[in-house]
């Protein structure tokens, strides 16, 4: 059977992930499948409800109820909440306060990792989030942890903050990715960690081509490993005929 790869990323807020994702599913003519902002989606959800963050069963109805759909708009990927164009405000910082802790729920990670998979049947897909390669593809043909030092993670989101508007000083977004690491790390359901077969990307010396390059390497490899095995076989076939 002729099939693409799933490629799994995971990796701490900030480490590169998302841009090392998108730029190598770009470069190969995969689909890139971001499940970090699907989450933010169903945050930024609750936020406008103001429903209690604590209440777990609500969560899990919203997650149920909520159409989130991922729209090519040239080089971008906008995300749809329910028709809206929500890509900007999923990144604001009461999202990101909140994320980790409605992103821990069995029930609302349940639905989005069934509609994660929904997604991926069927044709190549670079996802990256934190249990990619652990939890919602446990089988993926390649997997990647990226990662970088916390205080390379805290320059780059500081950065971004700025760009958007929003200023907090390095030492204040260190602590809050401190606290998001430990969260992620330690929740009982998918927690963040490196699964024992991901390939460990450091972005903390590297540029934006180096790390997408090393992602990309890994995918034309596999398909040439792949296709040589499709020949054997053929091959192998014919001789038996």
């Amino acid at each position: 059977m002729n099939r693409e790869a799933i490629v799994a990323i995971d990796g701490p807020a900030a480490s590169g992930k998302s841009t090392t994702a998108k730029l190598a599913a770009e470069a190969v003519g995969y689909m890139y499948l971001d499940t970090g902002a699907m989450y933010r989606a169903i945050t930024l959800k609750a936020l406008r409800l103001r429903t209690p963050l604590d209440d777990e069963d609500y969560l899990a109805r919203l997650a149920e109820e909520a159409r989130i759909e991922f729209v090519q708009d040239g080089g971008c990927v906008r995300v749809l909440l329910d028709g809206e164009d929500v890509s900007e405000e999923i990144r604001s910082p009461d999202v990101d306060t909140n994320v980790s802790l409605v992103s821990s729920y069995p029930g609302v990670r349940k639905r989005l990792v069934a509609e994660q998979r929904r997604l991926a049947r069927g044709r190549g897909i670079v996802c990256e989030g934190r249990d990619i390669g652990t939890v919602v593809f446990p089988d993926a043909d390649l997997k990647f942890y990226v990662d970088a030092t916390l205080e390379e993670r805290a320059r780059r989101r500081q950065k971004q903050l700025i760009e958007k508007g929003t200023a907090l000083s390095v030492h204040e977004v260190q602590q809050d990715l401190e606290g998001r690491d430990t969260f992620d790390s330690e929740r009982e359901t998918s927690p963040l960690t490196r699964a024992p077969d991901a390939i460990l990307i450091d972005t903390t010396g590297l540029t934006i081509p180096e790390q997408v390059a090393v992602v990309v390497d890994h995918i034309r490899q596999w398909r040439v490993a792949r296709q040589q095995d499709r020949s054997d076989q053929h091959e192998g076939d014919g001789a038996e005929q």
